[in-house]
């Protein structure tokens, strides 16, 4: 544990306390990185804190409640990151959320109301609240989690779609910002999608045991893909689209 390119290095996982966030934070803190989550759900993320700690003994993994859609609060929480621990080397994103409808005709407009807060807001006050910290880093990396829908939405879909395009198009501004700051040298930070076309968890499989979930991408196969993201140079991860699943 801890020989790679995380090693030493200072993740932030915001969401960190549902499947995906739990498989992050066990497939971080195995790279050797500190990691500090948050969730809107305490007890969740304490699970998820604490299965980490017991399967990486002498990891750093810690959590706290942070109100994403408050960017005061946001701020305070990058701040204090860098403060306890120094530097700030990765922020993933896996705040989401999931409203469809039928048909287009019968899209509730105030599912964009919620996606809008869950899928667009918290990337934004993430990202602003952590591009200077990422770009003082030797490796920083912002990581979006996205869907393929973003690039081809369904009629059901649409607020859904219309939100995480959204959420990509934020982040490869951010990705310019890193391109632009590292000059001719080329970026030394690097903002990043990566995209599935849906996830599954052992706990889904369960409940479906005759369900294929094709083209579904597992949390771990996910986790992995976070954790390789830092494998590769800025430069070449910085403003793309790492597709998990079949490109639409």
């Amino acid at each position: 544990m801890g020989n790679g390119t995380l090693d030493g290095a200072v993740i932030a996982v915001a969401g960190a306390g549902g499947p995906a966030g739990r498989a992050a934070l066990l497939r971080l803190a195995e790279a050797g990185a500190t990691v500090v989550g948050s969730d809107n759900d305490p007890e969740r993320l304490a699970e998820a804190v604490d299965a980490a700690r017991y399967a990486h003994g002498g990891a750093t993994v810690t959590g706290e409640k942070v109100d994403l859609l408050d960017l005061g609060s946001t701020r305070a929480w990058a701040d204090r990151i860098e403060k306890d621990f120094g530097r700030v080397d990765g922020v993933v994103h896996l705040v989401g959320g999931w409203r469809g409808s039928q048909t287009f005709t019968k899209t509730d407009l105030e599912d964009w109301d919620l996606l809008e807060k869950l899928l667009i807001r918290t990337v934004q006050h993430t990202s602003l609240a952590f591009h200077e910290a990422l770009q003082r880093s030797d490796r920083g990396r912002y990581v979006l989690i996205s869907a393929a829908g973003a690039s081809r939405p369904t009629a059901g879909n649409a607020a859904y779609s219309a939100a995480k395009a959204a959420a990509e198009a934020w982040t490869l501004a951010m990705a310019d910002y890193f391109r632009k700051a590292g000059g001719e040298q080329g970026p030394t930070s690097a903002a990043a999608i990566l995209v599935v076309k849906a996830l599954v968890h052992d706990a889904m499989r369960a409940e479906r045991p005759n369900a294929k979930f094709a083209g579904f991408t597992d949390v771990r196969d996910l986790a992995e893909a976070v954790a390789g993201v830092w494998e590769k140079p800025a430069a070449e991860v910085n403003g793309n689209r790492l597709w998990l699943t079949e490109k639409p």
